[in-house]
């Protein structure tokens, strides 16, 4: 398991739109039909990343507890699902049941063209929006990884919603999230 970071898009840029099919709903979905009131948090995920697995309570009471305070979360997946079959749409759906469906949608990113526009590195990988879809935060979820053990308690991005909510601006130290590499298709 090699570890990559994210490559941290420049904080104010607007969030890249998307038209992409939901493996939950099995309709397709842009970026305006799932935003957020308040907020929109964007998260680059796969099935089968270790790194995911280990935080993948948080990813749940996040998504869960900040949905109705005005903040979506759309979970996309990118990765090359021809040589990581484990990450195809039919065992995204899978996955997501099995997690109680806390997103407003898991995204299937076929060409990776979204993956690419959001400069989406690694698995986890976190973007949060304000209202307008400007970037607040893109960075880590917190320290833990499977690799430390640390029990993931997601003070990082917990940090930067509750000062969108609250009208501030997110921290001014972001740490890279780190995770696997997208498998991008050769």
């Amino acid at each position: 398991m090699a570890a990559t970071q994210s490559t941290m898009l420049p904080l104010g840029t607007l969030a890249p739109d998307f038209y992409l099919p939901d493996t939950i709903s099995g309709n397709a979905f842009n970026l305006q039909d799932l935003r957020g009131e308040q907020g929109t948090l964007i998260l680059f995920i796969c099935n089968h990343c270790p790194f995911v697995l280990h935080v993948k309570t948080q990813l749940i009471a996040i998504a869960q507890h900040y949905a109705p305070l005005g903040i979506s979360s759309i979970a996309i997946s990118a990765n090359d699902i021809i040589n990581y079959p484990q990450d195809a749409p039919h065992k995204m759906h899978a996955m997501m049941a099995d997690w109680g469906n806390p997103f407003a949608a898991y995204l299937y990113d076929e060409t990776q063209q979204v993956a690419k526009a959001y400069q989406a590195a690694c698995t986890p990988d976190f973007y949060l929006f304000d209202k307008n879809l400007r970037c607040v935060y893109r960075g880590r979820l917190d320290a833990a990884t499977p690799s430390n053990q640390e029990v993931s308690d997601g003070a990082d991005l917990r940090v930067a919603m509750q000062a969108l909510l609250a009208g501030e601006n997110a921290p001014q130290q972001q740490i890279p999230s780190i995770g696997c590499n997208i498998k991008w298709k050769a």
